[in-house]
């Protein structure tokens, strides 16, 4: 994957960096010939984050521009611009996926890509930009380094500021992460005005009841908690609880009754988000003096949807499972005790499927 590099090689003056670090670098990756590290450690970082998947892109990007007509030039030109569009999409993507999962260490390579590319293909100076500021401050926080998360946030703020009519998704995407800067740093009550102004944001781009915006009533809540104000949590829980449930419903609805896909319409770091949240509040609920048996079906019956959606069958089947025994408790859901009923029947179903597959699979082999 890499290989030595030969100094002499390069025309004078020109020093090769590391994609890492920008420190001088003395390896190259011998299949895109375009990136460099200083160690072996920052191309494996490299390699594992982002670039098993970008050094293909990379190679038909840096393809030569053919010596043909002007039109046969504009054509190339045009087809690399799609491939830079979709690297830089590909690394935000990747990014935000190594987010979720909080591995804030593989987040870096990915989001300086992606910052590097909206640089060639935007400029330095454009609003495309945040998104690479924000989740490389999000990985900065998440490390610990909080001086170099606040560098990244000052950037994101000056272009904001800089930008005229900057979109309510970009607003709440900036007071989310400053909010999330904050509360590492123990400014609680800050660490709220980012939030509420996150929710503002998002509900002006996405409605009261998105997914999005309960992202941010979901952080506050986390604040709420710490300043030892239970009941303000459990009320923003609910509202968190209830958005997902209403929009894993409306998901299960809508591949009922089409061909649509459940990836078409719920991506893995949706999933991971959803997972870790519903599974919080799940247990804050279970550890409340007084449980409502309401909400821990509702929210075991969301779990069940969100991994059957994701065709985990033997998750769903338990969260799928656990609502089935919790719903004793409820009164007059028959509606929801008929959903809980369906999604089990169709978990046992395709995992019954999926199980005969791999036995015939086996028996071929």
């Amino acid at each position: 994957m890499s290989a030595s590099i030969y100094p002499l090689a390069n025309p004078k003056g020109e020093k090769k960096l590391c994609e890492i670090c920008q420190k001088p670098a003395k390896l190259q990756c011998t299949k895109c010939l375009v990136t460099f590290y200083c160690n072996l450690d920052h191309q494996q970082a490299d390699w594992t984050s982002i670039h098993e998947k970008a050094c293909p892109l990379l190679v038909s990007i840096n393809t030569p521009v053919p010596s043909g007509t002007l039109s046969d030039q504009n054509h190339h030109h045009k087809e690399t611009l799609k491939k830079q569009k979709c690297l830089i999409e590909m690394a935000h993507l990747e990014a935000r996926k190594w987010v979720s999962m909080k591995r804030f260490q593989d987040v870096l390579p990915a989001a300086l890509l992606f910052q590097h590319w909206i640089m060639r293909v935007y400029g330095s100076c454009t609003v495309e930009l945040v998104p690479a500021y924000l989740l490389l401050a999000q990985a900065n926080i998440g490390i610990g380094s909080l001086s170099q998360a606040q560098e990244y946030l000052s950037k994101a703020e000056w272009i904001v500021m800089k930008t005229a009519d900057c979109s309510h998704t970009v607003l709440h995407q900036l007071h989310r992460t400053l909010g999330r800067l904050h509360a590492a740093m123990g400014k609680q009550a800050s660490a709220l005005t980012h939030f509420a102004n996150d929710v503002y944001y998002a509900i002006e781009m996405f409605g009261l009841d998105s997914i999005v915006t309960s992202g941010g009533y979901f952080l506050m809540a986390d604040v709420f908690l710490k300043q030892n104000k239970p009941d303000i949590a459990h009320s923003l829980y609910t509202e968190v609880a209830g958005s997902w449930h209403t929009h894993l419903c409306k998901l299960m609805d809508g591949i009922s009754q089409s061909a649509t896909q459940p990836d078409e319409c719920f991506n893995e770091v949706q999933c991971v988000e959803a997972d870790q949240m519903l599974s919080c509040i799940l247990e804050f609920e279970e550890q409340c003096v007084k449980p409502r048996p309401e909400q821990l079906t509702m929210l075991a019956h969301s779990l069940a949807m969100l991994w059957l959606l994701r065709d985990n069958y033997t998750k769903a089947l338990e969260y799928g499972k656990k609502a089935e025994v919790l719903i004793q408790g409820v009164k007059e859901q028959n509606r929801l005790r008929e959903s809980i009923h369906n999604l089990l029947q169709h978990a046992e179903k395709n995992m019954n499927e999926t199980a005969n597959l791999h036995t015939a699979d086996c028996n071929t082999h």
